[in-house]
């Protein structure tokens, strides 16, 4: 018998939407001019679609081979490596890889409320227990149509959704700010030192670059390798200005799995968030791993070198790190939100240097030979009072974010269940 409040019902997904399926199982061809996106479930992230640099783009034409029906009521879901993560269609340019699956809610069902149910705890633990594959899990869509839900009247739909929006528009303020907090210190940082910041294949720079280094700089200029730069800074490769090390992993790894132990970061508790900061890694190793391994205390800096490659984030946690990520022990006079944005910087050409057959992995020695311009002391202290501030700004914004999150996520599975009910 069921426990559901009177005029429940008990349902399932297919039941709620229209045709629901996936995208192209290939590849479409590339063109870095073209106007559409081809997106994955990498690409589903805090309730949107999100588009980053490494997003390939294609012609209209491609986009017209392999569109399918979205709309206003379209919901998507990553179903392949990156399992749950779940958006709304908002018109956006694009069309979709085999890992996103779409849908269209009907219309006399309400869409937000289907999207919350599906951003429920319940429904993560229902495709990870489905889930196939070895290495990389995927939820088929026999899955997806078949995942319960239990359907209030619409009016109480509605209400539902209202409460649960009420966190998430706080919550997109608080992002927004963040972005808009990030482009001043990366304004501020190119503003500072990528005058003086070279093509690592070009040492001399052009007789108008050297010119405006030197109006910029308000002082003497000296010649350096990479060209003109301020008297008193010099150039060195980065693995002499700082100390660049690798994590480590115990093995086989699924021997020092567990509940409980050491946080253990992995490249996907990274992309989740477009926030710097971590707060939260989803898996722990036993503590016997902990002498094959790096822990890294909370504030520290890491940057990934596999997978995802090139991804700097400050910690928010005590945290082991496997050898997908370098971590910076001694940084001279570096501070780790100068090292931050430095490597934010220099992603994209550093990349093009990586190597790899189904992942770009980024060799340390890569890394470590980059050559970069090293100011005085007095450049960085004075670049450090305005950075700080920002990105402490930054910090507790996220932190906001996470409180409103976990508040949010633990009132959904009582709102769904009618455990409390929107009117009370």
């Amino acid at each position: 018998m069921s426990n559901l409040p009177e005029g429940w019902v008990e349902t399932t997904l297919a039941e709620v939407v229209s045709h629901l399926g996936d995208g192209l199982h290939g590849t479409p061809k590339y063109d870095a001019e073209g106007e559409y996106y081809f997106i994955n479930g990498n690409n589903l992230r805090d309730g949107r679609i999100v588009f980053t640099k490494d997003t390939k783009r294609t012609s209209v034409e491609e986009f017209k081979k392999y569109k399918k029906d979205l709309n206003n009521r379209t919901l998507l879901v990553s179903i392949n490596g990156t399992l749950g993560n779940v958006a709304e269609y908002n018109d956006e340019k694009c069309f979709l890889g085999k890992s996103a699956c779409y849908f269209n809610v009907l219309g006399d069902v309400s869409k937000l409320f289907i999207k919350y149910t599906l951003t429920n705890r319940h429904f993560q633990k229902y495709i990870d227990r489905l889930a196939g594959g070895t290495t990389i899990k995927n939820v088929s869509l026999k899955t997806m149509r078949e995942y319960p839900i239990n359907l209030p009247p619409l009016p109480e739909q509605k209400a539902i959704a209202d409460v649960l929006s009420s966190f998430d528009e706080k919550i997109e303020l608080l992002r927004e700010q963040n972005k808009t907090l990030e482009t001043l210190a990366q304004m501020i940082f190119k503003e500072w030192f990528c005058e003086f910041e070279f093509p690592q294949t070009h040492p001399s720079p052009d007789l108008s670059q050297r010119e405006r280094g030197y109006k910029s700089s308000g002082g003497e200029m000296v010649e350096s390798e990479l060209g003109l730069i301020p008297k008193g800074w010099r150039v060195e490769r980065l693995g002499d200005a700082l100390e660049v090390k690798r994590g480590g992993s115990p093995r086989p790894i699924k021997d020092y799995i567990s509940d409980s132990g050491y946080h253990w970061l992995k490249i996907s508790d990274a992309t989740a968030t477009s926030s710097p900061f971590i707060f939260e890694v989803k898996e722990h190793i036993k503590k016997e791993g902990l002498k094959k391994t790096t822990l890294l205390k909370k504030g520290s800096l890491v940057l990934s070198n596999s997978a995802t490659p090139g991804v700097p984030k400050f910690l928010e946690l005590d945290s082991c790190i496997h050898d997908g990520w370098l971590h910076f022990p001694s940084t001279n006079i570096f501070s780790y939100h100068y090292l931050y944005l430095f490597f934010q910087h220099i992603r994209k050409p550093l990349l093009q240097q990586g190597n790899g057959s189904v992942f770009k992995n980024l060799k340390t020695d890569i890394l470590k030979d980059w050559m970069m311009v090293v100011p005085d002391i007095e450049t960085m202290d004075g670049f450090n009072e305005l950075i700080v501030p920002i990105f402490e700004k930054i910090k507790n914004n996220a932190s906001q974010i996470q409180t409103l999150s976990k508040a949010r996520d633990t009132l959904l599975p009582k709102l769904m269940s009618g455990q409390v009910r929107p009117y009370e």
